[in-house]
């Protein structure tokens, strides 16, 4: 069970997009405070946490709108998401990877030697496998579908040299447009070219380019997952070969069958995403062949 332990410390401060605690009325907020107790705040914490896997609220919805300022506004809001995902992640792993591999060491007495090189490690590798068990729990495949179809519809522009394209029609960039592919426009004194087939960025917003440049694939987010669990997988196969204390070996084994099932859950993630793309991306030919 993964119990997110950012909510656990800002619960009853943070109303965020994720959180279907906004639903709430005012005299019911007027009751929630910090009288409640840790386990209080704990069942709270799993309620949340059933209605984030199972719950119509967890996952952001799109609107498919055709309005520019509306797809900015969607591209926002999911940017400030994906965004609280991630921190999630770093705070929950640096957690988990503290009180694994550090807080042990405080209760070795003085006469006691401390490998103090294992404890790094083991930091590392806790922290790294949470990260990416996590991310693959915070990040489903249709999550990172919903966050591709948003960079489609946001697109991109590329900074041309103005010398180079002296001769070719440009238009003054307008927000209430939707550009179209290969448009040259000015914005800022500086001359761009739409990169997507649709676009609505700003051509000088920086976040715009970034995330259209993470989730324009659909694959990206899921193949960088995978190479980082299979270097994992083969680090650790390689330090379980040259260990030779027992304790040693039963973490790396623990960790290693962790790791085992993550990659085989992402592995079997990308799988079925890329083939459901593939299928969109065909020819009406060969759908119907």
């Amino acid at each position: 069970m993964y119990i997110p332990l950012f909510w656990l410390n800002c619960y009853f401060c943070r109303v965020g997009p994720l959180s279907p605690i906004t639903s709430i009325g005012s005299k019911e907020l007027g009751s929630v405070g910090c009288r409640r107790d840790y386990m209080t705040a704990l069942k709270e914490t799993w309620k949340q946490h059933t209605s984030q896997l199972y719950g119509v609220q967890a996952m952001p919805t799109r609107a498919c709108c055709l309005s520019p300022d509306l797809i900015r506004k969607e591209v926002e809001y999911l940017k400030m998401d994906f965004n609280w995902r991630m921190k999630e992640v770093l705070v929950s792993s640096m957690l988990g990877a503290y009180y694994v591999a550090f807080v042990p060491v405080w209760f070795v007495k003085s006469t006691q030697c401390v490998d103090k090189r294992w404890s790094c490690e083991l930091f590392i590798l806790v922290f790294v496998s949470t990260s990416v068990i996590l991310m693959r729990h915070l990040l489903p495949p249709r999550y990172c579908d919903l966050l591709h179809k948003a960079a489609a519809h946001l697109g991109s522009w590329h900074n041309v040299d103005p010398s180079l394209c002296s001769n070719v029609l440009q238009h003054i960039w307008t927000e209430e447009y939707m550009w179209p592919q290969g448009v040259l426009v000015k914005h800022n004194k500086n001359v761009y070219k739409t990169i997507g087939h649709y676009n609505v960025a700003v051509p000088s917003d920086v976040s715009h380019y970034r995330f259209y440049f993470f989730f324009n694939k659909p694959l990206r987010i899921l193949n960088i997952l995978i190479i980082l669990e299979g270097a994992m997988i083969f680090y650790q196969l390689y330090s379980l070969i040259c260990s030779e204390r027992w304790h040693q070996t039963i973490s790396l084994a623990l960790i290693l069958f962790s790791n085992y099932y993550a990659f085989f859950k992402l592995l079997r993630d990308r799988i079925i995403l890329g083939k459901a793309h593939s299928y969109s991306n065909s020819s009406p030919d060969q759908k119907l062949s």
